[in-house]
């Protein structure tokens, strides 16, 4: 079982920034992939960006330039840096986690709201 801690989601203004941090609870070296995704109400589940163990990134076309996903393999905990945030980025963000032999595993979700 692997449990996914979320943190780092709120309220900003548009243009500003936030960063969401997500810690695993085993070995971030038992996971393959690691990322974000985000729902807004009425949509799917859409990536927003991973990053595997090896350090390959892929970013959702919507992150791409203005979000910056990294990881601290001490801490076992993956970030997202999300800049020049705008109202359209509103969503529940999800943390997911591809396991080499434990399955794939979701967090709770943290709100993100930006008002215009």
């Amino acid at each position: 079982q692997v449990q996914l801690v979320e943190s780092g989601g709120g309220l900003v203004q548009a243009g500003g920034s936030l960063r969401l941090s997500c810690a695993a609870s085993v070995n971030i070296f038992s996971i393959n992939t690691m990322g974000w995704y985000r729902q807004a109400p009425g949509t799917r589940r859409e990536l927003v960006a991973h990053i595997t163990s090896g350090g390959r990134i892929t970013y959702g076309d919507s992150a791409k330039g203005r979000f910056t996903i990294s990881r601290d393999n001490a801490k076992n905990t993956v970030y997202l840096q999300m800049n020049s945030l705008k109202p359209e980025d509103t969503a529940v963000y999800y943390c997911n986690a591809e396991t080499y032999a434990l399955g794939v595993y979701w967090g709770q979700g943290t709100q993100v709201t930006v008002s215009s």
